[in-house]
């Protein structure tokens, strides 16, 4: 099927409304959800994992988030601030939201404004370690002006005001609840951060961290007669697989995220009749990321992927060919088929930010190996090539899924050929992206040489992913491990140039840079681009309102979902 017709294909699914005025809350019983990825924690400040941010988002919402089409639409807020309308300062310094009237806690409290205050202070605290904090790059400072309304003020013009409180990952958090729980008493907070107060359309009534949570109709939500459904049971566990078969084939659930399956399987599944994968392109990309510091084991703890350079992959030389050594168009059409492209670039969309300085669609071993040659790393005895002493001997980590292991095998033979060594290792998603600074085996760690795995952006600006590449974000001992640099890329020129781009309101301009920015990251070995992936899940024909978005959480409109009768 091809990918443009996937996001329309099923009765109900591009539904943008439904008859809920005259209807009961909770009338269409329960809905199942799974994440083969289970969630560990459902704070998003504290884990950048998609699985915790989206299950987040069924409780947790921000001022304004972005719809199928990536438009910034207002949630929480009564509409979107703008120079026209008086909402953002002529001089770009400030931003001001307020807050929609009578919205309640799911406690039953009004939301105000110095609930957005103390969420912001909350993920800017230097004591904590925010994995959220670049949404809040250049503020200087946030006001309550009165109940429902808040001013964000920027240390200097800022074009793109829209980072913090706005989208998937900056949600508000309630104040009442958290207020004990600011800097280093973040990650102790475990009532707290498995159980949120959320404004969202649904409540936790118990969550198992790695495995199961179940969640109950909000009685407090602001739509009369949603959510539809009374309880939610969002599994977590398995794999990609054994998800997409429990909704296409045996109909056990009504939606499965993230089917990371080779396009044959997911065909395959949908022959069982019971449900159908949905897509659409977005900023998702597959990278390799190179670690820039040095995971040795015999460093401490605090010292590993803290100290640099790294002992290899500083050299251009090195991260260049094993660029050069990836078939990418092999790994596209074995991994996603249509829901994959070639790319060079972190940011792949959309396409007046998407860099053309690169070609990356032809493997290309002689140049590979002759990089190496002529840089002096000598190849050995053993097949591995060495220089100074220094071997080209990587542990490469990702997390367990079918189509990364195909991807890690590929890769490992392929650097063989020029003389790269690499150890294979595979850790659990929920683990991996689960944000625990106690867990030696998180991305954000990064207790390895290399490691795979994807992210997107939130909206169509990529100012704040872009922001994620500032010597600052590395994660760190005294950010209890959060951060968005994982892999510790630090360039002074990179950072003067993002500091240009937060000053720049022009369109073009800000192509321009963000493109340069994007040049930079890749072409100094922050990371290799592999592919830009759509996003494809799986849905129930029997249940309503699922409207992909690409641009925000998957569940983003789950308060309009509905089972079809």
């Amino acid at each position: 099927m091809k990918l443009a017709s996937l996001v329309c294909v099923a009765i109900g699914l591009c539904a943008t409304s439904h008859a809920f005025a005259q209807e009961e809350r909770g009338r269409d019983g329960q809905v199942n959800i799974i994440y083969w990825q289970a969630p560990s924690i459902l704070n998003p400040y504290l884990s950048g994992g998609t699985k915790d941010t989206q299950a987040a988002s069924l409780i947790l919402e921000p001022l304004a988030r972005y719809n199928e089409n990536g438009e910034l639409t207002p949630w929480l807020a009564e509409s979107i601030p703008t120079v026209e309308n008086g909402g953002v300062a002529e001089d770009l310094t400030s931003i001001t939201w307020v807050i929609k009237e009578g919205l309640l806690w799911s406690d039953g409290t009004p939301v105000t404004s110095e609930d957005a205050v103390f969420t912001a202070q909350y993920c800017m605290n230097p004591e904590g370690g925010c994995a959220q904090l670049k949404n809040f790059g250049g503020v200087s400072t946030v006001e309550a002006v009165d109940e429902r309304t808040v001013k964000i003020n920027f240390e200097a013009a800022t074009p793109f005001p829209y980072g913090p409180l706005v989208g998937l990952q900056s949600p508000l958090i309630q104040k009442a609840q958290f207020q004990e729980c600011l800097g280093p008493k973040a990650p102790e907070c475990t009532t707290e951060n498995f159980g949120p107060i959320g404004t969202g359309p649904f409540v936790v009534e118990e969550f198992r961290p790695n495995d199961v949570i179940t969640l109950v109709a909000n009685d407090n939500f602001r739509e009369d007669g949603k959510p539809a459904f009374a309880k939610v049971n969002f599994k977590g566990g398995g794999d990609a697989a054994a998800a997409g078969r429990a909704v296409m084939e045996t109909g056990e659930f009504d939606y499965a995220w993230n089917l990371q399956l080779a396009p044959d399987v997911i065909a395959n599944m949908e022959k069982g009749g019971k449900g159908t994968s949905i897509a659409a392109f977005g900023t998702l990309v597959e990278r390799i990321m190179l670690n820039q510091t040095n995971p040795d084991p015999s460093l401490s703890a605090d010292e590993r992927s803290v100290i640099g350079p790294h002992p290899s992959l500083s050299d251009p030389a090195v991260y260049q060919a094993l660029s050069l050594a990836i078939d990418r168009p092999l790994l596209v059409e074995i991994g996603y088929g249509q829901a994959g492209k070639v790319t060079c670039n972190l940011v792949p969309a959309p396409e007046a930010y998407a860099s053309t300085s690169f070609t990356c669609d032809k493997q290309d071993m002689d140049a590979a190996n002759k990089l190496l040659d002529d840089a002096g790393w000598a190849m050995g005895a053993d097949g591995v090539r060495v220089k100074d002493g220094v071997r080209l001997s990587y542990l490469y980590q990702s997390s367990t899924n079918a189509v990364r292991q195909d991807f890690q095998a590929l890769i490992k033979q392929w650097w063989s050929e020029i003389g790269v060594e690499s150890e294979l290792r595979n850790i659990s998603g929920s683990v991996f992206f689960g944000g625990d600074p106690g867990s030696p085996d998180t991305f954000q760690k990064f207790y390895a040489d290399v490691e795979m795995y994807a992210n997107e952006f939130d909206g169509t600006d990529p100012q704040s992913y872009l922001g994620q590449y500032t010597c600052d974000k590395a994660p760190r001992p005294d950010t209890q491990w959060q951060g968005e640099n994982i892999s510790r890329f630090c360039s002074d020129d990179f950072d003067t140039l993002y500091k240009q781009l937060e000053r720049t309101a022009e369109a073009s301009e800000r192509h321009q840079i963000s493109k340069e920015l994007n040049d930079m990251i890749v072409s100094n070995g922050a990371l290799i681009p592999l592919v830009h992936r759509g996003r494809v899940s799986g849905k129930s024909n029997t249940l309503g309102g699922v409207i992909l978005s690409t641009w925000d959480s998957e569940l983003w409109n789950a308060a309009d979902w509905y089972r079809i009768k």
